[in-house]
């Protein structure tokens, strides 16, 4: 496996999972960003996320840990660790540890995604997650979606790709064609750069069955919105409309885990065949990308042909001022958590 050629730390939103798969009481270990984590949700339902090991000495919280009203009893002696990493319980003494204390880690939800904020100087979030629906005007509310379900859901194992790798899919036109399959070379339409995002809109004429059984042409758009290195939103339109999250999250300095959602629009005289139908083309769609991601090489300078290098030299000229793209190694600072 070829070493990564950028920093595995870089800044901003990342997902760590599905809102669903965390009910209220339930504790699961993770580990992300070079770090070994533990999320629970408190019985109240809040989302809670502290470095894994308790102050104690040093018994994983993820590995046997329970709820306990808002707090995480460590399984080896029980002390209990509130949500902002304080010690609030000593089961076999009346005062508790003021003095050590467990890291924390800023989270939120959004549309039944649960994501995590990363900042390896321990900074607090620079930007909100917001709901893929309210990104792309057009698009519909969520109620004009289906639930996300088990079939708009994909992840990946632990693999060697680099959040880098998807967001530059917001800009490479020219791929829709070879790893798509798609009939033609897109059109690019729009663009906007932000201060920590940037958005793309690409024209894309597709072919499907008409009733009569011949082939028609359907204009489509796709519209794409990337939120630092680690959120990838898009929403196209043309038979019914997809909306989606490429979501890649480090988990150490080598490897990530990728995760797909999509949401299929709602509509009329549609069955729960086609429904799946749809949301497993989209993740089709992700997977051919996925072939390539794993097995690439970072190129930099890369060697680009005429149109792509117009295109990169825009995106590039926005993406080193807005976007918080990772940093060339370097050799690693302690991060704060860890003292």
């Amino acid at each position: 496996m070829l070493p990564m050629a950028l920093s595995m730390k870089p800044t901003g939103w990342f997902q760590i999972g599905w809102s669903a798969d965390l009910e209220a009481g339930d504790v699961t270990p993770l580990r992300y960003f070079g770090h070994d984590l533990v999320a629970y949700r408190t019985q109240n339902g809040r989302l809670v996320v502290l470095n894994a090991y308790c102050e104690h000495l040093g018994a994983h919280l993820g590995h046997g840990g329970s709820v306990s009203g808002d707090d995480i009893a460590c399984p080896f002696h029980g002390w209990q660790w509130s949500p902002e990493g304080r010690n609030t319980c000593i089961p076999y003494q009346k005062t508790t540890n003021r003095v050590r204390k467990i890291g924390t880690w800023p989270i939120t939800e959004r549309d039944g995604i649960m994501y995590i904020w990363h900042n390896v100087d321990g900074g607090a979030p620079l930007y909100d997650v917001p709901s893929i629906f309210d990104l792309f005007p057009g698009s519909g509310s969520a109620s004009d979606y289906h639930e996300l379900g088990e079939a708009g859901r994909f992840a990946t194992a632990e693999l060697p790709i680099h959040p880098q790798y998807a967001a530059e899919n917001g800009v490479d036109f020219a791929h829709f064609k070879y790893v798509h399959r798609a009939d033609e070379i897109p059109t690019v339409v729009h663009r906007e750069f932000g201060e920590y995002d940037f958005k793309t809109e690409l024209a894309l004429n597709f072919k499907r069955r008409g009733a009569d059984g011949e082939f028609e042409t359907v204009a489509g758009r796709t519209k794409a919105a990337l939120l630092g290195l680690g959120l990838g939103f898009s929403y196209a339109d043309g038979v019914g409309a997809i909306c989606s999250l490429t979501a890649v999250t480090p988990v150490d300095d080598e490897r990530s885990i990728l995760r797909f959602s999509t949401w299929a629009s709602k509509e009329d005289g549609e069955d729960e065949s086609r429904v799946i139908k749809r949301q497993r083309n989209a993740i089709g769609q992700v997977q051919a990308d996925i072939a390539i991601w794993e097995h690439q090489r970072y190129t930099e300078p890369p060697g680009l042909a005429t149109a792509e290098a117009a295109a990169s030299a825009t995106s590039a000229s926005g993406l080193a001022t807005s976007t918080p793209r990772p940093p060339r190694p370097r050799r690693r600072r302690a991060d704060r958590r860890d003292r």
